[in-house]
């Protein structure tokens, strides 16, 4: 006796993040109906009720809820799936996801993919900028820049080097703030850091205790934030010595501090085979690799 299909838990998925038949149906491109006889089917296949109606809609049951991060699982497996396919039938053509930090993605991923896709007109990218680590495993992504070691077994993953950080000012706010001597000088300056706590925020105050003390008078966990901040002359902040290098209104201060982000490209190791997953993996190891080296 064969389950569910995978049109079955999409149809439940749509109507969960939609919140009605009407609007999971448009956003599937089905009729409401069709869309209908899939719940039902879904519903008397698993022998639980997925929704109940309400006067906003449809609300789930919590049968609905406990099915909802499989199904989008499911979506995710089945969208790398097609990609996949799609990829190996046409060469080094087809679309690759990406996922990266913020500032790697905004920053530094544009030249390099660009001259990936200069080589490989077909070859078509999704870039997600996001300093959450995305799940290869669950494949929302088939290739990651990442700044810490991956763990999980079944990802092969290259170290490229490694992203220094360093502490700098904008030229019209150090002219108007003064250049800082001393770490516990940070106490009278404005500082751009982040709202909730990170591992990487944990590490920056283990070795530079002062930030605690100072405090952030700029708050965001958006690291283009930070950036776009730094540059606006708001504060003191972090910034890739590289980055800043590239911008001489950016100037280091305390220059013993250093942060080190250990930098890796990873993807699933069933992707090795897939022409077009190669291609990105090797452009971007290779385009990361000379960024940390400058």
């Amino acid at each position: 006796m064969t389950g569910p299909s995978w049109d079955h838990y999409r149809a439940a998925l749509a109507v969960l993040e939609e919140g009605s038949l009407s609007g999971a149906a448009r956003a599937l491109g089905l009729t409401q109906p069709t869309l209908g006889r899939q719940i039902a089917a879904l519903e008397g296949a698993l022998g639980v009720s997925l929704f109940t109606r309400s006067p906003a809609g449809l609300a789930p049951t919590e049968a609905a809820l406990t099915l909802a991060p499989f199904a989008r699982s499911l979506r995710a497996t089945a969208e790398a799936l097609r990609r996949a396919v799609a990829a190996e039938a046409e060469g080094v053509s087809g679309r690759v996801r990406i996922t990266a930090s913020e500032v790697v993605g905004a920053e530094v991923l544009p030249p390099i993919l660009a001259g990936l896709h200069a080589r490989y007109p077909g070859l078509a990218l999704d870039v997600v900028l996001s300093d959450r680590m995305q799940d290869l495993l669950r494949r929302d992504a088939d290739i990651a820049v990442r700044m810490t070691p991956p763990t999980q077994d079944a990802l092969v993953a290259r170290r490229v080097g490694t992203v220094h950080l360093g502490l700098y000012g904008h030229r019209r706010y150090l002219e108007r703030r003064g250049i800082p001597t001393d770490p516990a000088d940070l106490a009278r300056h404005s500082v751009v850091g982040f709202d909730a706590e990170t591992p990487f925020l944990r590490a920056m105050i283990r070795n530079t205790p002062a930030l605690a003390e100072a405090g952030f008078a700029w708050r965001s966990d958006s690291t283009l934030a930070q950036l776009a901040a730094l540059r606006a002359g708001f504060g003191l902040g972090a910034c890739h010595t590289v980055l800043a290098a590239r911008d001489p209104d950016l100037v280091r201060v305390l220059p013993e501090i250093v942060w080190e982000l250990p930098t890796f490209v990873a993807m699933h190791e069933d992707l090795r085979s897939l022409r077009c997953c190669r291609a990105a993996f090797d452009a971007l190891a290779e385009g990361m690799a000379a960024y940390c080296a400058e």
